[in-house]
Order: structure tokens, then C-alpha cells, then sequence
């Protein structure tokens, strides 16, 4: 009997040791999915924060796309679009005559309000540069220009004071105008 007990007791011992190694390794396979899960409600969360910021911006973009697009007119089939714009021209100083000073302010005023037509409907190239040295702005260039086929203008009304001519012109699009 003494020998069964041993046995018996040499099993229990051998158990013992056993389910102590399974409880550590229980003990770390509990710390690590207790560890991933938390791992995966914070990654739940950066989700859910992620989603609502691109929700967020989605609604943003859609919306300036929106005010832009009503901002702008856009030429549609069967419709016209009404241009109006006012040109600038001073006078030059050396003129032989009031007619002639005011002739060639006119013509500086009309092409004035040719140019502001053709930026409305061909919009305008700008070219800028900036020369930094020693970390401030040695030299700064800024160049605008538009190239446009401007038809159709007429001269509304045409205003002389003082030096200054100002010329209102206007202009209407169809869109069979640039319809080929």
C-alpha cells in the first residue's frame, strides 16, 4: 500500500507541477487578450474619430463645391450669359487737344474693359517668384495675363472727367457661341 501511495502521490505531485505550468501560461494568454482587446477598442475608437473627420471633410468639400459652383455662372445648352464690366484710361499729359486726350484715354479704356471681359471668361494666368536671400524677400514678381478672342463687345456708355475715361462694356454669351 505504500507503494500505490507513493505512486499516487509521486502523480499528484506531477499534476500539480503541470497545472501550475498551464496556469502561468493561462495567467499570459489572459494578460495578452486582455491586452488586445484593449488594443482593439482604442483602434475601434482612432476608427470611429478617423471616419467622423472624413465625414467631416467630405461635407466641407461638398459644400465650397456647391458655393463655388453657384458662385460661378456656367453656360448651359439653350441659356446666355450677361457680361458687364467698366474699363479705366487716363489721359496722357502731352496731348495737342482736349479731343485728342480724350480720344486716346477712350481707347485705353476700351481695351481696359477688353481685358476685364476676357478675364471673366478665360480667367487669368499669374505667374509669380520670390527671390529669398538670408531668409527675406530680396526681389518679388508678380505677372497676370490673359489671351482671349473677344467678339460681340458693345460699348454701353462712356463717361469723360477730369482726365479719366471710363467705358462700360458688355457682352453676351450663348452657348452656341462655343458650341462646334
Amino acid at each position: 500500500a505504500k507503494g500505490h501511495t507513493m505512486k499516487y502521490s509521486i502523480l499528484i505531485a506531477l499534476l500539480f507541477s503541470i497545472s501550475s505550468l498551464y496556469a502561468d501560461d493561462m495567467q499570459d494568454v489572459n494578460a495578452e487578450l486582455t491586452q488586445a482587446k484593449k488594443e482593439a477598442a482604442m483602434a475601434k475608437e482612432e476608427v470611429a474619430v478617423i471616419s467622423e473627420e472624413l465625414a467631416q471633410t467630405k461635407a466641407q468639400r461638398e459644400k465650397d463645391l456647391a458655393s463655388l459652383e453657384a458662385a460661378q455662372q456656367v453656360l448651359k445648352e439653350n441659356s446666355t450669359i450677361h457680361i458687364s464690366v467698366i474699363g479705366q484710361g487716363v489721359a496722357p499729359m502731352n496731348t495737342i487737344s482736349p479731343a485728342q486726350a480724350y480720344a486716346l484715354a477712350k481707347r485705353a479704356a476700351i481695351a481696359d474693359a477688353y481685358r476685364a471681359i476676357a478675364e471673366k471668361v478665360k480667367g487669368v494666368r499669374v505667374d509669380g517668384e520670390d527671390t529669398i536671400k538670408n531668409m527675406m524677400v530680396k526681389r518679388s514678381t508678380i505677372r497676370t495675363y490673359v489671351q482671349a478672342m473677344v467678339k460681340n463687345a458693345n460699348v454701353v456708355e462712356t463717361t469723360f472727367k477730369e482726365g479719366l475715361c471710363e467705358v462700360e462694356m458688355e457682352i453676351v454669351l450663348s452657348h452656341s457661341d462655343f458650341a462646334q
